[in-house]
């Protein structure tokens, strides 16, 4: 059959698909997954949210890099990485980030990296270069200098091995939606600002008034009791001035300017035929002149595609075509978004030659991408502890208001969205068990015995 051409610009995978996990469990339920993602092995495995597939690692002087030096480089990676955890609740940190504290780390080893031969030893140190990206990709930062040491570790990994949905992830919300009864979700109804605090009446009903009044771009207006907000955090630090009204609290202000919010982006390149192996599911980058200890280049116009970490095989080419999906964090991500496909297109066919050798290789037939920085309602893609904040901004983000308990209207409005999740952020489960948590908080507030 032809290749659907399925291309998941969001979430990719169920991270850690094990009991644990709330889309993993649905998912299942449903029966949305194939049988592969259901078999017990797959459920144990500790893989730390690094999906372990079979790759082949790229030099930039167009040489397959040993298998040995880059294990090699990261195990050491994931052991510096594992040891952040020590820091939860530190009173004396060694480095207010996860970069720093990384490059003191390997600094510290340099001399007997690559058994202190020299030419090992910078492989070494370019391999680390690598896996720093990867790491930024995983935070969604532009650089793990930006991300905070001692909450680090607060962030779980569920165990299993990461899986993706062979109908597409949207088959889940898909499937979650069709019991609801027809109209009940509205699509492009955007919202210009919620008004809460007040006392607002529907035409001609003088019966009640309600706290809330959400008016869309479009001039429509919704009253309500209550409001989930689940809107990105990268929307919220533009614009939460102008969109509640009145404005939020001083304190959630500011855990909403001190939370991190960053970029990681897509790009699918698909191809008339292969170049890679059939077995080989995970492509990756190194350029070779660089090194964990020295801070990148930050040349964006020159050399913007080095903060690509590589590119990921869609399984199964039967279904997709021949297609690699790169991922690329961080402000390289965002300047990316300013160039046209055909910019992009070019670029990454030198690249591909580049890191193959091969100067003939095939231009890509097409290429798609994703743009969450300019993605006017996100804005980035997904939260994390940037340095100066701490999980309790995560709980302060998710606290409903009004802030009084005594409030006779309470729980206007609440907040859910993976940026609310202290353990989960950046995650679809994170997503789901913030929403499920607020449902959760109105569920008991119904419940609640009313006044005698």
């Amino acid at each position: 059959p032809a290749a659907s051409g399925l291309a998941e610009m969001g979430a990719h995978w169920i991270h850690g698909p094990s009991p644990g996990n709330p889309v993993f469990r649905l998912a299942m339920g449903y029966g949305l997954l194939g049988p592969e993602a259901a078999r017990e092995e797959n459920q144990q495995a500790e893989a730390g949210g690094h999906p372990p597939l079979p790759s082949v690692t790229y030099g930039s002087s167009g040489r397959v890099l040993s298998p040995r030096a880059v294990r090699e480089a990261r195990d050491l990676f994931d052991t510096l990485l594992a040891s952040t955890r020590a820091f939860r609740g530190a009173k004396e940190l060694p480095a207010p980030s996860v970069g720093q504290y990384l490059r003191k780390e390997i600094a510290r080893r340099n001399p007997v990296l690559g058994g202190g031969e020299e030419e090992a030893r910078q492989l070494q140190l370019a391999v680390l270069a690598a896996c720093f990206k990867l790491e930024c990709c995983i935070s969604g930062t532009h650089s793990m200098d930006l991300v905070a040491l001692e909450p680090f570790g607060e962030y779980v990994s569920l165990p299993g091995l990461d899986c993706t949905f062979p109908g597409g992830y949207s088959s889940l919300p898909d499937r979650m939606l069709s019991s609801l009864p027809e109209g009940t979700v509205l699509l492009n109804k955007a919202v210009r600002t919620i008004q809460w605090r007040g006392s607002f009446r529907e035409e001609g009903d003088q019966a009640r008034d309600f706290p809330v009044r959400v008016e869309c771009e479009d001039g429509d207006a919704f009253l309500a009791d209550h409001v989930i907000v689940t809107i990105p955090l990268g929307f919220l630090k533009e614009c939460h001035q102008d969109f509640f009204q009145p404005p939020l609290p001083q304190q959630k202000a500011e855990a909403i300017r001190r939370l991190g919010f960053g970029t990681n982006n897509k790009i699918f390149l698909e191809f008339e035929r292969p170049f890679w192996e059939p077995q080989q599911q995970l492509l990756e980058v190194v350029w070779e002149d660089e090194s964990a200890l020295e801070e990148p280049d930050t040349d964006l116009e020159a050399n913007w595609f080095k903060k690509l970490v590589g590119f990921v095989v869609l399984q199964p080419p039967e279904q997709h075509g021949h297609v690699l999906c790169g991922f690329i964090a961080g402000k390289e991500s965002e300047y990316m978004e300013t160039l046209s496909d055909t910019e992009v297109l070019n670029t990454m066919t030198r690249v591909l030659r580049t890191l193959t050798g091969n100067p003939h290789l095939p231009a890509p037939r097409s290429v798609l991408r994703s743009r969450w920085h300019s993605a006017p309602y996100t804005r980035g893609s997904y939260s994390y502890v940037a340095v100066g904040s701490s999980g309790d901004d995560i709980d302060v983000l998710a606290q409903p208001l009004p802030e009084d308990p005594e409030d006779p209207r309470p729980l206007q409005l609440l907040f859910a969205g993976e940026a609310t999740h202290r353990t989960f952020y950046s995650t679809t489960h994170g997503a789901l068990l913030a929403g499920w948590r607020e449902a959760e908080r109105l569920n008991r507030l119904f419940e609640a015995p009313g006044p005698a």
